[in-house]
């Protein structure tokens, strides 16, 4: 039989690690209810990140997708990763620009001020919380600015974020989908009052390009599919970075001797941002819909199936990471998943990985000591690996 997984369990969404070993161990795949096949292995995983027979966009019937009939039908069908291929390259040429690597690559000055900026307290009162403090700010700010939203945003947006994350997971508890979809009709709303407010700008941030191109051809673009993905972009845009620095303050806290190792060397700062994106992936799952049939080992999915891609699960795939439960930051080569891959691979993976990388060597140059002040509180979400709170003790160097 093969195994059932329930991502909704309690135990999973605390702490998923020992499900997943115990899937891996079963095989190749599991059952993910409703009505799904779950991909738990690493080398099945990255190659069907890349096979073009899996596709984004679901029947606006499908049991995963069950947000209310508007929502469903005005979000979820308008954003980027779900658009045919066709829709999909279209709005990608627009949006890529402000994520490419020259763009990650010129802000690693910016990005190192603001850390430097928003580690300054700290380093007067001895106390930092790393997710209210640290990671939301620096992330929304740093895509905030690219996207062009006002950056006095932050606060509302980090008050509602839980809730926004909630909006944008698959599996949701039934009792969370009045919250999820109060908090995405807010923000919609909000949004839409910023992109009637501004003016087309074929060379400003993303706001205004995209205006541009609807300006130039109003039938290909509308003011509904550019206010979706700008919330869309906005919000992934600082979640995926956000809790990849929570995962690994709160990681360094809890392991002194991986600390006292990037305190030594510095310069480890990118190769430890990508163990920490490996170690607890920001994004556990990925969902595709079978276009034809696909054999794994000795099942068949067969065409019209969803398919979760485990990426949480893949990143501890024994076959590929020598002690994957362990945390290394010298780890060498890294191939996890966590950004996942492909046409559909996470738009801003270039800009995180620079962001991880400053954040880190920052963390490493201007303290001394990290440790945690008081327990870290965790977003439960199946989907995101989130923090709300890292309260932690820190030491001026």
């Amino acid at each position: 039989m093969v195994p059932r997984f329930d991502v909704l369990d309690p135990k999973v969404i605390d702490d998923p690690y020992p499900s997943y070993a115990e899937l891996r161990a079963h095989g190749r795949l599991c059952r993910v209810p409703p009505a799904s096949w779950g991909v738990t292995r690493h080398a099945d995983v990255a190659a069907l990140l890349r096979d073009r027979r899996l596709a984004n966009e679901f029947p606006a019937d499908d049991p995963q997708f069950r947000m209310e009939r508007d929502l469903a039908e005005s979000v979820f069908k308008r954003i980027i990763p779900t658009r045919a291929p066709a829709d999909h390259s279209r709005l990608h040429q627009l949006i890529v620009k402000a994520f490419s690597p020259g763009v990650a690559r010129r802000l690693r000055g910016h990005i190192a001020e603001l850390a430097d900026e928003l580690l300054a307290p700290a380093l007067d009162t001895g106390r930092m919380d790393a997710a209210a403090d640290l990671a939301f700010p620096l992330a929304a700010t740093v895509v905030f600015e690219l996207i062009g939203m006002p950056v006095r945003a932050r606060q509302e947006i980090w008050l509602r974020s839980g809730a926004l994350a909630k909006a944008f997971t698959p599996f949701l508890p039934e009792g969370d989908r009045a919250e999820a979809d109060a908090s995405l009709r807010w923000f919609r709303d909000y949004v839409r009052d910023l992109v009637l407010q501004r003016r087309p700008d074929e060379q400003g941030d993303l706001m205004g390009r995209l205006l541009a191109a609807a300006a130039a051809d109003p039938v290909a673009y509308s003011v509904d599919e550019i206010v979706d993905n700008v919330m869309f972009l906005c919000f992934t845009g600082f979640e995926t970075t956000m809790n990849m620095v929570c995962t690994g303050c709160e990681a360094l806290a809890r392991e002194p001797g991986q600390w006292s190792r990037l305190r030594a060397e510095p310069a480890l700062a990118a190769t430890a941002a990508e163990e920490f994106i490996r170690y607890d992936a920001p994004i556990q799952y990925t969902a595709r819909l079978a276009l034809e049939p696909i054999e794994i080992g000795d099942r068949l999915i067969r065409k019209g199936r969803s398919v979760i891609l485990l990426l949480g699960c893949a990143n501890h795939d024994e076959e590929v990471f020598e002690r994957p439960d362990r945390l290394d930051i010298t780890r060498s080569p890294n191939p996890h998943v966590g950004f996942g891959g492909g046409v559909r691979g996470c738009l801003g993976a270039v800009l995180a990985r620079v962001e991880g990388g400053v954040v880190f060597e920052r963390l490493a140059t201007r303290l001394s000591s990290l440790e945690a002040a008081q327990s870290a509180v965790r977003v439960p979400s199946a989907l995101f690996r989130s923090f709300s709170s890292i309260p932690l003790a820190v030491t001026p160097a």
